[in-house]
């Protein structure tokens, strides 16, 4: 049953969802001391597209109609390789709040793409000064350069990742691929992104650095909390409650994941950071804002 309001259950779902979704970062990074990250990335995709499988046979839910899913789906394939080629380097070469930062800017390319390409999905004014707010955010970013871990190419590359889940997003609104049912359109992303992402890694260097127990229980971590049952719980919470609502709360995970980072991984926390934070958690609110 849809609800026209967000209850307590829909908040405290939201709230979990968006905390595992900001550690995700770090245990992305973490393990990324044991895997290299596109081999990392590949075994998720693999293992993932393995329980979503397995939960579609179980529940008897439909795999859409090949023919009219099979472009689009290649489509979100790719970009969903791509996100995570840029999203996984990002982690291992620069920091959590950066690459986070960076990467939830996807909604600044979303509404760019959608303004042009999608009827009815025009700017206005709020969200203009949104896309203003996330730009000027990046801007700060990338213009800080305190040495260390602030890796250039690692900050491009998250840009990269924000691009490309943006792109699987606007497949979903353009294609009639968004007729298939949510899990059908997550097997199309992991089933290709397991192919193509096993296949490049060994381009990334070894594939295997200082593999270690840890690095089970982190790949467990990012296989069911986030790619697996993690999502079917976010269309759960798109299904039933306001999609605006639900996607507001997607400002709360960089914020999130910046201070995890500086909690648990200890990186310093920059004037610069938080100023970049504070412009796109507001750009990320206007843009998703609900305007009559």
């Amino acid at each position: 049953m849809r609800k026209d309001a967000l209850d307590l259950p829909g908040f405290a779902g939201l709230l979990l969802f968006t905390v595992v979704l900001a550690g995700n970062q770090l245990v992305m990074k973490t393990t990324s001391t044991g895997l290299s990250p596109v081999f990392q990335a590949g075994l998720r995709s693999l293992f993932a597209c393995l329980v979503i499988l397995v939960w579609m046979l179980a529940r008897r839910i439909s795999f859409g109609s090949l023919r009219r899913d099979l472009w689009p789906g290649i489509a979100m394939g790719t970009a969903f390789t791509l996100e995570f080629i840029g999203l996984y380097n990002a982690l291992d070469m620069t920091t959590v709040a950066r690459a986070s930062i960076i990467f939830y800017t996807m909604p600044m390319h979303l509404s760019l793409a959608a303004h042009f390409l999608i009827p009815g999905e025009r700017l206005t004014p709020v969200k203009v000064v949104g896309l203003i707010f996330a730009f000027l955010g990046v801007v700060i970013v990338l213009a800080d350069r305190p040495g260390g871990e602030a890796s250039l190419t690692g900050d491009l590359l998250a840009w990269m990742g924000a691009v490309g889940w943006a792109a699987i997003a606007l497949t979903v609104r353009i294609t009639r691929i968004s007729e298939a049912p949510p899990e059908a359109q997550q097997l199309w992303q992991l089933s290709f992104s397991a192919v193509a992402l096993l296949l490049v890694a060994p381009l990334f260097g070894p594939l295997v650095r200082d593999f270690g127990p840890e690095h089970v229980w982190l790949m467990g971590y990012q296989v069911f909390l986030v790619a697996s049952f993690g999502f079917l719980g976010w269309f759960y919470l798109m299904k039933r409650y306001p999609a605006s609502t639900v996607a507001s709360f997607s400002f709360l995970t960089p914020v999130l994941a910046v201070f995890m980072g500086w909690a648990i991984l200890g990186e310093e926390l920059h004037r610069s950071v938080l100023l970049a934070l504070a412009f796109v958690s507001a750009g990320i609110l206007l843009i998703n804002r609900k305007t009559r």
